[in-house]
């Protein structure tokens, strides 16, 4: 039996595999496993990044991966509510209904 693909092999796998490996290996497998920061402190810093440099389409899966982390919902709102006055307010804006879309689909915590 194959093994379960991971998010990025999904994504782009197909189309790309050297980079779908490179972001397992080296991204999530090396860079996140480094032990200089916690995987929470690393989630709450790239949900900010994301937000802040308005990547939209990375946000979803990285507040998964933040609440799967121990990142709370509120300290994820609390996090856009802050960058709306660092990195912009239609960034935070635009942040908002991706939260509320991740955190529906992870119903109740």
């Amino acid at each position: 039996m194959a093994a379960e693909q991971s998010p990025a092999q999904k994504a782009y796998g197909d189309i790309s595999p050297a980079l779908a490996d490179l972001s397992d290996r080296v991204l999530f497998g090396e860079v996140w496993e480094r032990p200089g920061l916690s995987k929470r402190d690393r989630s709450l810093i790239t949900v900010a990044s994301l937000v802040a440099l308005y990547r939209t389409n990375e946000l979803p899966g990285h507040v998964r991966r933040a609440l799967d982390n121990g990142v709370t919902r509120e300290e994820l709102t609390e996090l856009v509510t802050h960058l709306a006055f660092y990195g912009g307010w239609p960034a935070a804006n635009s942040a908002i209904p991706i939260l509320r879309k991740v955190f529906d689909e992870a119903g109740d915590a």
